[in-house]
């Protein structure tokens, strides 16, 4: 749904600022009967209570976020905001905030440096969500491919524990590769976290290897690539201090450095094996 407008934004507030005193009805008539409220019309007022209906504002009416921050929050999620997943990269200050951010926080008499926490405050949540669907999504999309693909043992140890530094364990007589798989729906660029403790695992492993999992919209994989650890261990940060330390770290990879496929398990491969695996399908630029 799109950000709502001004009048039924300063109405979500009026009204979460007095449910957690009064039920629906008597907050109704209350808007209704004192010129105080007569700024907003019932109509604006009925839209606002079932937008913060629909965005699941009524959950917790006792909460200690101020409402006008809570509102301005649940517009930005909710607000169908196609900048939202990039606002880590496109919203950097306030002053890079887009219109309808700036928008809403002036109808809710924010500054921009409130309005920037929240946007960056939501965009943790849905990008940490999204990461935690679309990596899972990846897992499973590898692992079908790997079964039909090699002969091996294969094991998604990453549903045991994430103590390992890698999601896949493949195995057999001959060899022994561990993969830690990054999955992106976006063909544009490839971004990723990667963990200290996923590094680390990288740099005493021999057998670990970072593999790109690239899914369309419907979650159906169309492009597998292998990152060389050296391009890796060249583009992480460097501890500096003894007092500070590294603990996760966001890579973009350009489309010339991943290998097609993953060269590791090159002698496990079955005659039909899948391309996306061997190498055939290739790597989008």
């Amino acid at each position: 749904m799109p950000v709502p407008p001004e009048p039924v934004l300063r109405a979500a507030v009026r009204w979460l600022e007095r449910l957690p005193a009064s039920g629906a009805a008597r907050v109704r008539a209350l808007f209704m009967a004192h010129s105080e409220y007569s700024d907003i019309t019932p109509t604006q007022y009925d839209a606002a209570y079932a937008w913060i209906r629909d965005t699941g504002l009524l959950v917790n009416l006792n909460s200690s976020v101020p409402a006008r921050h809570r509102v301005f929050a649940s517009a930005i999620a909710h607000g169908e905001a196609a900048w939202l997943a990039d606002a880590n990269v496109l919203v950097r200050e306030p002053d890079e905030l887009p219109g309808d951010a700036l928008r809403a926080a002036a109808a809710l008499g924010m500054s921009e440096a409130e309005a920037y926490a929240q946007v960056r405050g939501v965009w943790g949540k849905v990008d940490a969500a999204e990461r935690v669907r679309i990596g899972a999504a990846g897992e499973i999309a590898l692992i079908e491919l790997l079964t039909g693909s090699v002969r091996a043992r294969i094991e998604r140890v990453a549903e045991w524990s994430d103590g390992f530094g890698y999601d896949i364990a493949v195995r057999s007589p001959e060899c022994r590769v561990h993969l830690e798989a990054k999955t992106t729906l976006r063909r544009s660029r490839f971004a990723l976290y990667l963990s200290r403790h996923e590094y680390d695992t990288m740099l005493r492993d021999p057998e670990w290897q970072l593999v790109l999992v690239r899914l369309a919209p419907d979650l159906k994989p169309v492009a597998v690539a292998t990152v060389p650890r050296g391009w890796v261990a060249a583009h992480v940060p460097s501890d500096r201090r003894e007092c500070g330390r590294w603990e996760s770290c966001h890579l973009v990879v350009p489309p010339r450095v991943p290998l097609p496929g993953i060269p590791a398990l090159g002698a496990l491969f079955t005659c039909d094996a899948s391309p996306l695996l061997t190498g055939r399908a290739g790597w989008p630029a």
